[in-house]
C-alpha cells in the first residue's frame, strides 16, 4: 500500500534522512520508533509533502508522491496528526472536526461527524465548547477524530502518547487498536516503544536518520540490541 525507497531528507546543509527505507501493508499498524532527534519528523514532513526529498521515492499505493503538495497528499487519503495536535484553540470542537474535511470528506461530512462522535463521545458533549479549553487528552481525541473526518486510507500518527496521563496512554494505544480493527492502516511515529510493539504488526527503529532494526513487533519486543538502546535493560 505505502514504500519508502532509499529516502534522503534534510534541511539546508544538514542532512536528516540517509537512505530509509520501509513499507505499510493494507491494513497493518507499522510503528516508527526513536528517540528525539532520530529523524521522525523529518520523514513525516517528507511523507506529507511538507519536505520535498533529496533522492528516493515515495510510493502510495504504486504511485510516486515525493515532491507532491501537502493538499493533493491529503486528497489522496494520506492524513497525519501531528505532533503537538494542532489543533485551532479558538475555534469550537465541531469547526475543528468540520476544518479536517476541507480537503477530503466534504460531501458525507454529517455522516463522517456523527461516527466521529460516536468514537469519541466525550467531544460529541462540547461541540460548542472551544478546543482550547479542552482537556490535553481530549485535545487528542479531537485531532484523531478531525483526522478522520478527512476519510484517511493510511493514517499517520505522529506521537499521539505525548504528555498525556499513563491512564490516557493506555486509552490512546486501545483506541487505536480499534481503528485498525475496522480497517484503517496506521503508520504510528512513537517514542513509547513498549506499548507500540504491543499493538503494531511490524516496527522500524530509526537512528540517527537511518533504520537500524526492523521486523515483526513481537519479535523486536525481545531483541537484546533494542532492549539495550531503548530500554536500558
Amino acid at each position: 500500500m505505502f514504500e519508502i525507497e532509499n529516502l534522503h531528507a534534510g534541511y539546508g546543509q544538514m542532512q536528516v534522512l540517509h537512505g530509509v527505507d520501509l513499507h505499510i501493508g493494507a491494513g497493518e499498524i507499522v510503528a516508527l520508533l526513536g528517540s528525539n532527534g532520530a529523524g521522525k519528523s523529518t520523514l513525516n514532513n517528507a511523507v506529507s509533502g511538507i519536505l520535498r526529498p533529496r533522492e528516493g521515492r515515495i510510493l502510495f499505493e504504486g504511485k510516486d508522491i515525493s515532491g507532491l503538495r501537502s493538499e493533493v497528499i491529503v486528497e489522496m487519503g494520506i492524513i497525519q496528526v501531528p505532533e503537538g495536535r494542532r489543533i485551532f484553540p479558538n475555534l469550537s470542537v465541531r469547526d475543528n472536526l468540520e476544518l479536517g474535511s476541507y480537503r477530503r470528506g466534504r460531501a458525507r461530512r454529517e455522516e463522517n461527524l456523527e461516527r466521529a462522535t460516536e468514537t469519541f463521545p466525550r467531544l460529541r458533549e462540547r461541540l460548542d465548547q472551544l478546543a482550547g479549553t479542552l482537556s490535553g487528552g481530549e485535545q487528542q481525541m479531537l485531532a484523531i477524530a478531525r483526522a478522520m473526518m478527512g476519510e484517511p486510507r493510511l493514517l499517520i500518527l505522529d506521537e499521539p502518547s505525548l504528555g498525556l496521563s499513563p491512564l490516557l496512554v493506555e486509552e490512546m494505544f486501545a483506541l487505536i487498536q480499534r481503528l485498525n480493527a475496522q480497517g484503517l492502516s496506521i503508520f504510528l511515529v512513537e517514542q513509547n516503544v513498549m506499548q507500540s510493539l504491543e499493538i503494531a504488526h511490524r516496527a522500524y527503529v530509526l537512528e540517527n536518520g537511518c533504520i537500524v532494526l526492523s521486523g515483526v513487533a513481537a519479535d523486536l519486543l525481545d531483541d537484546p540490541e533494542l532492549k539495550k538502546s531503548y530500554l536500558g535493560l
